[in-house]
């Protein structure tokens, strides 16, 4: 073989490695982007709406971080259709907000204070929504219960019986078991579904629930009386969590109650004696009377909703 031929082939065997890498990278570039596609429907933040997203490239970012991970796991949990790059976003812009009036109108020293509230109220409301939708899960519980034993009980697979159920309850339970039925569609097993549930909507009638099914499918016996047990039991505890809950309503206005009284004699009194806020956190005694004033409403906030809350 001559130097010319060995050059050009040389040259061949360099051209096509190189057009095979770039296919290659190409191929592997749009397998990831559909995958990573994939997954974030498959973990979308709510219901969903076909609207198109906000903050993208900051949502994607957030998402790789472990304080990501968390806001989309309490996100997914209270059904609201956020993702976490726009919970982040309008959080950052509330709290910024909020410093900024309460500067304005009240003294520059509240503006740190309002912020600090404003995070604190940003993360309650998840805790809120979160607890609401959790709430209005357990009272689905007896009917979802009932649903799986009647189907389980016509002879159908528990997979079957789970998709029925997404389609003839309503939401959160219809939205919660639809999402377990798409991960049984996509290979997870019964258990690593029905897991994921159980932690998104953490209580100990649905604990009961998921580990009466995974039981059952492990062990391949019946589970039509179990579920029907379980109905009739799920129905009394609904009803003893309902007297509960009416009787502490009252402690429970309280709770919130305090904090509003005082915020509103804190703005009454800077109405009285415009000014007065100002210079009472002009030196270091007046800053820290309101720190201390601020603390211990918190404390006796916790300690009230801490009293009022009763496991049943």
């Amino acid at each position: 073989m001559s130097l010319d031929q060995l050059v050009t082939l040389t040259l061949g065997a360099t051209l096509l490695g190189g057009a095979l890498a770039v296919a290659g990278v190409r191929v592997y570039a749009s397998g990831r982007a559909r995958r990573q596609e994939l997954v974030e429907r498959l973990t979308s933040a709510g219901p969903a709406s076909g609207r198109r997203r906000r903050f993208a490239g900051v949502d994607r970012r957030l998402r790789r971080t472990g304080l990501g991970r968390r806001i989309q796991l309490q996100l997914a949990a209270t059904g609201l259709d956020l993702t976490p790059g726009e919970f982040l976003v309008w959080t950052v812009a509330g709290v910024a907000g909020l410093w900024l009036v309460a500067a304005t109108f009240l003294a520059a020293f509240f503006g740190p204070v309002a912020g600090l509230i404003g995070l604190w109220a940003a993360f309650a409301f998840l805790n809120w929504q979160r607890t609401k939708r959790i709430e209005k899960f357990i009272n689905q519980l007896p009917e979802l219960s009932r649903v799986l034993a009647n189907a389980t009980g016509a002879g159908l697979a528990l997979r079957t019986a789970l998709a029925m159920a997404a389609e003839e309850l309503e939401d959160p339970a219809g939205e919660e078991l639809a999402r377990v039925s798409d991960r049984l569609a996509v290979g997870h097993s019964i258990d690593e579904a029905l897991g994921e549930l159980a932690e998104r909507l953490p209580s100990r009638e649905l604990v009961v629930l998921v580990t009466t099914l995974v039981l059952s499918n492990r062990a391949g016996g019946t589970v039509v009386q179990s579920l029907r047990n379980l109905t009739r039991t799920l129905e009394e505890r609904k009803e003893t969590r309902r007297e509960v809950r009416t009787q502490l309503s009252q402690v429970t206005v309280t709770a919130y109650a305090v904090p509003a009284i005082g915020l509103g004699a804190l703005l009454l009194l800077d109405r009285v004696m415009p000014g007065a806020l100002e210079r009472m956190t002009g030196s270091f005694v007046g800053q820290a009377a309101v720190v201390v004033a601020v603390a211990l409403y918190a404390v006796g906030f916790f300690l009230v909703r801490r009293m009022s809350k009763i496991d049943v």
